[in-house]
């Protein structure tokens, strides 16, 4: 018998809201990703729950014992009950009646195998109970010993109903499948055969899933096998996948964090309005793209955006442009992210004014970064032209 453990699972919270459904006589049980993650040693960050009790009927319970309830989707069977400022998603047990692809008609289920089957992944279709005894309706457990990710059932069938499981079998590989027995041959088929339908979804959706396919801890794998099945010309019009195993290399060897904008960045998609993505991040984008090809160096880079902007830029120009990266060019930069031109306007006027101000400020400071940031004010005064 497996037994699931963890903090998330023996502490207030869950055991508050379990206890309640099952002292009114209902089923309760931890489902999804808390079980997977538990179970495969991965930090948990928020519980789901399902029940059998119908959404009007966990309102109750939780007012008769103190709790704040929202019914933040109760059309769809959750509320969220809130245990000492944390919130918990509990969902009815249900079954699907119609979909299109994008959305589905649901109705409540009495039984928790009905749950477990309108899921995506075997690897998801576990659930937990108060005591931590596994309940796994589908034997999805030697999927997730394996790291076998692996749809439910039919996986043509799993993709129609929601387009977006293509772009999730891909997340699930990279965060959990084990590269080296690669992916199902069932499921690459069924997304082959369900490419058009990714055209159908929201541009947020798909932005959401491609950053965080390409913050896994190595998502080389799964954006290869999206671009060889036909995937990536779909999301990333223009990307390529060449660059990303010598950037996931280098990041490595430098000890750089998985960064989905600069991996994003190392495909060559630069739209990331395409993607919905926030202005912020749009202009870190278009900030990799613009001095990824220039000739600056990380020095210069460092000075005027940054030092880590200074590697990302290093590492992706090495990757993308197959260089080897210099054993010290990431030496300095934090240094040079400090420096301050030495000369300011202050020093060249009055002789100096107008566009001639500026022109003279920036000569000078491009001598000042050429010298390594070495020369001192008297010494960039006397570049000056006499008179």
């Amino acid at each position: 018998m497996t037994r699931v453990t963890g903090d998330w699972l023996s502490g207030t919270g869950t055991q508050t809201v379990l206890g309640m459904l099952e002292a009114a006589g209902h089923e309760g049980f931890a489902v999804g990703g808390c079980v997977r993650n538990a179970l495969l040693g991965v930090a948990v960050s928020d519980v789901d729950i399902s029940t059998d009790a119908r959404p009007e009927r966990v309102m109750e319970l939780a007012k008769a014992a103190g709790l704040k309830a929202v019914p933040t989707g109760i059309d769809h069977g959750t509320v969220t009950i809130v245990v000492a400022g944390e919130g918990f998603e509990v969902t009815t047990y249900r079954a699907d009646v119609e979909t299109d692809g994008r959305r589905a008609v649901v109705r409540f289920a009495d039984d928790i195998a009905q749950d477990a089957v309108r899921r995506d992944f075997t690897m998801n279709a576990l659930y937990a109970a108060r005591d931590g005894q596994l309940v796994d309706p589908l034997g999805g457990l030697p999927d997730l010993h394996a790291r076998r990710v692996r749809f439910i059932e039919d996986a043509d069938r799993r993709i129609r109903e929601d387009y977006l499981r293509i772009l999730r079998f891909f997340r699930f590989s990279a965060w959990y499948g084990d590269p080296e027995t690669g992916m199902d041959p069932e499921a690459l088929a069924a997304i082959a055969g369900n490419l058009d339908g990714l055209d159908t979804l929201s541009r947020e959706r798909v932005g959401g899933e491609m950053l965080k396919i390409l913050a896994a801890p190595d998502p080389v794998m799964a954006v290869s096998v999206m671009e060889r099945v036909g995937v990536l010309p779909h999301v990333l019009p223009g990307g390529s996948a060449r660059a990303l195993g010598p950037l996931r290399l280098l990041e490595t060897q430098v000890g750089l964090e998985p960064d989905p904008l600069r991996r994003l960045a190392a495909t060559g998609f630069a739209d990331g309005a395409a993607l919905r993505l926030s202005k912020a991040r749009q202009k870190v984008l278009d900030l990799f793209h613009a001095l990824v090809p220039q000739t600056a160096s990380g020095a210069e880079i460092a000075y005027r955006h940054g030092a880590a902007t200074a590697r990302d830029v290093l590492v992706l120009r090495a990757a993308t442009l197959e260089q080897p990266l210099a054993p010290d060019a990431l030496s300095g930069l934090e240094a040079a992210a400090q420096a301050r031109c030495p000369v300011t306007a202050r020093d060249l006027m009055p002789a100096y004014k107008g566009a001639a101000l500026g022109e003279a400020l920036r000569a000078l400071e491009a001598r000042w970064i050429a010298s390594g940031f070495t020369l001192d004010k008297p010494a960039l005064l006397a570049t000056l032209p006499e008179g």
